[in-house]
């Protein structure tokens, strides 16, 4: 009953705030949830990074809430709630998201990455009130900044901490996205855009499929939030001034949701330059200083991290960095045969036509360049969709050569010689990519009709008859496309949450539970978790990170398999032996030195100077 009536109370602040953002700031509707969760997000970051992380998260719900009475009250008073109504656009769009979230309140995590970083740092700021410090020992990446960690952060700390809320909580910032990018649209009486546009958006998820929806990694985050800053600096291409003001927290966000982000920010960066650029009026000068200020403003955020990192974190050694020990010249260590190494396997990685983001990227560029002949030849119109693809292009070849760059000169040999995450970075670059191939696609769309809206009656609004037919088939075409993508995304997920059951995460949670202490508390006991190594989930720490989060213990080893000469020495070295999946080897020892069944449960370890004696604990 507290978190429901928190949940309500966080959504009423929430409100409050959009309210607000419309009001004094003058948004579209479609950028105010993006504009209002980054702004959020943004604030907690500051809180954690000056200490306040719970008061400065209560004070922000409060103010929220004080919003959403202040704007209720005022149209009650002014009797203006009548004006409120609803598009069917914005109708379709709430229920197919209500769809999606059921299912990730229902969704459990699963993926490796979850429990090595993303979902064991939420919960130590839940636990903690705090960001990690470089005494946390649960955390091992700790220069990953917290940009989306905070939003999950507030609304797990007044809504409840399960895994399903903090997927509902990334999902938020998901689908405010995908909102967001339908406020690239003005002729709001054109369907037939929104139906174009929703199935390029529901396209996306085919190249996110590696990793869904249905966990807390970040690299889908990147390319949509950019894609939103398209938009927003689109949309107010005439106001300079106040694209300038709506980018700042989103693109402040995508900064500090990875290392990355700077690189995807930085292409929205280039996309602003170029439009102040392209609009030369007498306030040119003006809207430089706005440009040059915003970007300033924007990297606030990112600069902070670093001062944080360098003051706080000294002389700990992250991911990708290299130690000035471990140099040779300045290819991290890496010998010139190791280099054409990665760099083979890189090359041959980008170019395998059958992996999803090279069909998608072959895929995208041949309906691109077609659609621009087709435009151009038969509907006599010039569309900017090549100059897009040409932008695009160069955008992509500039991305993959960083990822290159980062192969050979921050990421660790082993994970470098294996192209470790490729996948994940390319998917992200192709959802940039495609995203912005479909967005300005329904720009020219959109200006390819005969007639505007408002030029003539709605029922008069085609140039004839076949072509208003055309619009109608269309409509049916798209939106037939898009139920079917996003009925392939939502049985997908499905599939995954149906077969929860079967991953090592929920064999694990049955022997351990999900353990959460407060005020900082750590189990500082050591742990031995004993498992099967199949798919390499012992010897890849799938399993030790999943008992590390689970257990909320850092002192976590796990073990495939008992060597009887030295089960005594092994396991006197613990205190608690965790059996997950049980053999007949390891049963035939437990029975035969410990007297025990050795059935999946958490054991006890006696020490005595006598002999070692473990107990099930119940």
């Amino acid at each position: 009953m507290v978190h429901m009536l928190m949940a309500v109370a966080l959504l009423c602040s929430l409100s409050g705030y959009m309210m607000f953002t419309r009001e004094k700031l003058g948004l579209l509707a479609e950028f105010t949830p993006v504009f209002v969760c980054s702004a959020i997000a943004c604030t907690i970051y500051f809180c954690g990074l000056a200490g306040f992380l719970l008061p400065g998260s209560a004070a922000v719900l409060a103010a929220g809430i004080i919003l959403f009475f202040f704007f209720l009250l005022k149209k009650i008073r002014n009797q203006s709630y009548g004006n409120f109504h609803i598009s069917p656009f914005q109708a379709g769009f709430a229920v197919g998201s209500l769809f999606f979230f059921q299912l990730l309140f229902a969704s459990r995590l699963v993926h490796y990455d979850n429990f090595s970083h993303w979902a064991i740092v939420v919960k130590q700021m839940l636990n903690t009130n705090a960001f990690p410090d470089a005494a946390s020992a649960l955390i091992d990446f700790k220069n990953y900044p917290l940009g989306s960690s905070s939003f999950l952060y507030f609304i797990c700390r007044f809504a409840g901490n399960s895994q399903g809320i903090m997927l509902a909580a990334q999902g938020a910032l998901i689908f405010s996205c995908f909102y967001a990018m339908f406020g690239v649209i003005r002729e709001k009486k054109r369907f037939l855009l929104f139906a174009f546009l929703a199935a390029g958006c529901s396209l996306l998820s085919i190249f996110n499929i590696t990793i869904r929806i249905t966990n807390l990694l970040v690299d889908f985050l990147l390319p949509i939030y950019t894609l939103v800053l398209f938009v927003m600096i689109y949309r107010y291409q005439r106001e300079i001034k106040k694209a300038c003001i709506c980018i700042i927290p989103v693109a402040g966000l995508i900064m500090i949701i990875k290392n990355t982000g700077t690189i995807f920010a930085g292409i929205g960066f280039l996309y602003l330059i170029y439009v102040w650029l392209k609009n030369k009026d007498k306030s040119f000068w003006k809207n430089g200083l706005a440009v040059l200020l915003s970007v300033g403003a924007a990297f606030i955020p990112y600069l902070l991290w670093n001062i944080h990192m360098a003051v706080n974190f000294q002389g700990v050694e992250n991911k990708f960095e290299v130690s000035a020990n471990n140099l040779h010249g300045i290819t991290g260590g890496k010998s010139p045969e190791e280099i054409r190494q990665i760099a083979d396997l890189f090359i041959k990685s980008v170019f395998d036509i059958t992996s999803r983001p090279a069909m998608g990227i072959l895929g995208v560029d041949a309906a691109a360049i077609l659609a621009s002949v087709f435009a151009a030849a038969l509907l006599k119109k010039s569309w900017n969709l090549w100059k897009a693809l040409i932008a695009l292009n160069m955008v992509l070849i500039g991305y993959y050569l960083g990822i290159l760059a980062l192969y050979v000169f921050s990421m660790p040999l082993d994970e470098s010689l294996r192209l470790a995450g490729f996948e994940r970075y390319a998917s992200s670059i192709v959802v940039l990519f495609t995203g912005g191939l479909v967005l300005c696609a329904t720009v020219d769309l959109e200006n390819s009709f005969y007639y505007k809206s408002g030029e003539l009656p709605d029922y008069r609004a085609f140039k004839t008859v076949e072509s208003k037919d055309r619009y109608q088939k269309g409509i049916i075409f798209f939106m037939a496309l898009a139920i079917t993508l996003l009925m392939s995304e939502y049985n997908g997920m499905q599939t995954i949450r149906r077969s929860y059951k079967t991953t090592l995460p929920y064999k694990v949670y049955q022997v351990t539970g999900d353990r959460w202490f407060s005020g900082g508390k750590v189990d500082e006991n050591r742990y031995l978790f004993y498992a099967s190594d199949v798919d390499s989930q012992v010897t890849d720490y799938y399993l030790q990170y999943i008992g590390r989060y689970m257990l909320y213990a850092p002192n976590v080893d796990g073990i495939c398999a008992f060597y009887e000469d030295n089960l005594i020495h092994l396991l006197s070295s613990y205190d608690f032996l965790v059996i997950v999946e049980i053999d007949g080897d390891a049963k035939h020892l437990m029975q035969k030195y410990f007297g025990v069944s050795g059935k999946e449960g958490i054991y006890r370890i006696i020490h005595s100077n006598e002999r070692l004696a473990i107990e099930l604990v119940e």
